[in-house]
Order: C-alpha cells, then structure tokens, then sequence
C-alpha cells in the first residue's frame, strides 16, 4: 500500500505568515516607523489605556491607531477623537490579525508621516499569539479581575510578548490577585520581560508605561 502524503496545513500557513512579517518589518524599519501589536483579553481595558497613552503622548511622538474588531468602529471613533489617527479594521469574524492584514491597515492609515503605530488586536489570549503581525514589539493588557493565573493557562502570549501590563490596579483590594506570584509566572514564561502595573483610568503607572513606549520608539528609529 502506498504511503499517504500529510501536508501540515497550519506549519505551511505560519511559515508563509512568518516571512511576511519579516518583509514588513524591513519596510517598517526603513520608514522608522514603529509599529505595536498590544492584545489582551475582552475588558481588559486595551482602548482604555491607548487614550490615557495618546493624551500622554500626543505632543511627542506622532501616533496612529488601527483599531481591529470583528464589526462596528467605535473604538475607532473613540481613538480619533482623542487626536490620534485612526482606522478600523474589520476581520469578518476572524479572531486574529496576520501580517497580510496588517499590511493592508498600514497602507490605510499612510505609516510614512507618523512615529507610532498602535495595532489593537482583536480580544483574545489564544489565536493573536500564534500570529506574527510584522510589529516591531508585541505587548498584553491583562486586567486585576482576570487572576493571576494567565500565565499558566495562556503560556504564549507571554512568551512571544516584550511587555506585559497590568491593569487595573486600583480593583486589587477585592480580588485574590497576588502581583508577586503573577510576576513570578510570566518570568517563568519570559525571563527578565517587563512587567508595569497600570490603571488606565487614574493614570497610576502609566508614566513608566508610556517612557517605555519612547523609549522603544528612539530606539528603532535610531538603529540601522
């Protein structure tokens, strides 16, 4: 009997997602423009927390914001009047971006006069990790009332992300959410990554936040 041939459809999928990615990030690179890929959970607080950032930073760097959701814009409207620009993205009912998509997004959003570049990925812990988006860094919001858990539920999210916030630090005298032991998980998943503990609503945290955000900016469009 003959052998049957298997083809791994999601390895050749990833593959061809991965190289992409790389081609995007060249482009991105030459026209020194950074791009963020932040995920997180469904009210987690990701728009929450882009607001408080454009308001801190509007008068530094030149932001953009891509603003993905399986339908209606208004995160997007949300983002634009905060004085950023801004686009929606609609998946059609896909849980994730991949770097074909954010490719299209850029194009949009004219990546050529702006520093920033914010993609808010669609709510999820699972499906955005396993995409590369062509970012030049990825970082996650996870919220107090989520537990410190995550990061043995959700494992690659943290291994693939270069900054982890949390939000909502303001709610942890009424949840069992211990910071140390959830700093100690995500280190165990990702030695030495970053992680700031924020409230997007107050703005406690958010200076270190958005210094590291600069900080990360200069960078890249400094190095060759």
């Amino acid at each position: 009997m003959e052998s049957v041939k298997i083809i791994d459809l999601k390895s050749n999928i990833l593959e061809a997602n991965d190289a992409a990615a790389d081609r995007l990030r060249k482009k991105l690179k030459e026209e020194k423009t950074f791009l963020l890929n932040l995920m997180s959970s469904p009210g987690s607080g990701k728009t929450t927390t882009l607001l408080r950032t454009i308001e801190m930073l509007k008068n530094d760097l030149r932001i953009g914001v891509m603003e993905a959701d399986i339908d209606s814009d208004v995160d997007a409207k949300k983002i634009a009047a905060a004085g950023a620009k801004a686009i929606q993205l609609h998946t059609g009912g896909m849980c994730h971006l991949d770097a074909s998509m954010t490719e299209q997004g850029l194009g949009s959003i004219e990546t050529q006069d702006l520093d920033l570049v914010v993609l808010e990925n669609v709510g999820n812990l699972v499906c955005p990790a396993e995409f590369d988006t062509g970012a030049s860094k990825n970082a996650m919001i996870l919220s107090v009332p989520e537990g410190d858990d995550k990061p043995l539920k959700y494992p690659l999210m943290f291994q693939v992300c270069d900054v982890v916030l949390v939000n909502k630090i303001d709610t942890l005298p009424y949840f069992d959410f211990d910071m140390e032991r959830f700093t100690e998980f995500v280190h165990d998943r990702h030695p030495g990554i970053e992680v700031i503990p924020i409230c997007a609503k107050t703005g406690q945290g958010m200076d270190r936040w958005c210094q590291w955000l600069k900080d990360q900016v200069a960078q890249w469009q400094r190095d060759k």
